[in-house]
Parts: C-alpha cells; structure tokens; sequence
C-alpha cells in the first residue's frame, strides 16, 4: 500500500510516517518511480509506535523496543520490559519533581493570600473642585 493508504488506514499523517521511517521505526520498499510501498502489517506496527510515543517514550526508545515486536523471544520481550521499567522509574522522578514544584508554588500562594490581607487600601481621596469665577 501506498503512504496515504497507510495514513489513512493507521490514522495517522503521511508526515509521521515519513518521520517514523526516518528515525528507522518504519521501513518501505520502493517502486520503480520512487514511490513508498507499505505492508499491511504496517498498520498495526503504526499503531504500536503510537501506543509507546502516547506512554511518553522518545523515538530512541521505540526504537530501543522494536526488537521485541520484529524478533519475538524471551530474550527480546525481557530486555523490553527491563526498558520499560526504567522509563516508567524515570517518568515517576519527574512526577515527583513536579509534585514539589507544584507544593513550592502553593506556598508561595498561600504567603500571597496572607500578604494581601495586611494591606489597606486607601481609599480615593476626594480633589477639591475649582470653582471658575
């Protein structure tokens, strides 16, 4: 199938799947006048790359990953899931930073609430008014 074929078929756009084949996630052969020619099975490969690109992973990780779907073992699936692991390990280091960064704003907040109840405002005061004689 052609690339707007696969496009269409993944729900994806011929310029991921450009992008997909230029970072090696994807491969296709080419015809005569240089056209792109997809496999069938390249729909679900499609949406795999989307389902790991939507959990957080760079392309170098995909990339890292893909054994797993082209060479199925024991060996492939455990080093998968070993890769996995250590993403989601550093994905929960940035939750948590982000948690005291968040936390670190709520006091900064809260100290701005408290500063704004000890100031007064002073009320407008009235100008004379020039009586033109």
């Amino acid at each position: 199938m052609r690339i707007g074929e696969l496009a269409k078929a993944a729900g994806v756009s011929v310029r991921s799947l450009r992008y997909y084949e230029e970072r090696g996630l994807l491969t296709s052969t080419r015809s005569h006048s240089g056209q792109r020619h997809f496999r069938e099975a390249d729909i679900d490969r499609v949406g795999f790359i989307q389902r790991l690109y939507a959990a957080g992973l760079s392309s170098r990780t995909v990339m890292e990953l893909l054994p797993c779907v082209d060479a199925p073992s024991e060996a492939t699936s455990d080093a998968a899931m070993e890769r996995m692991e250590q993403e989601r390990e550093r994905l929960s280091a940035h939750i948590e930073e982000l948690i005291r960064t968040r936390d670190a704003l709520d006091v900064l907040m809260a100290t701005n609430r408290a500063h704004r109840k000890t100031l007064r405002r002073t009320p407008a005061v009235a100008q004379p008014s020039r009586e033109v004689a």
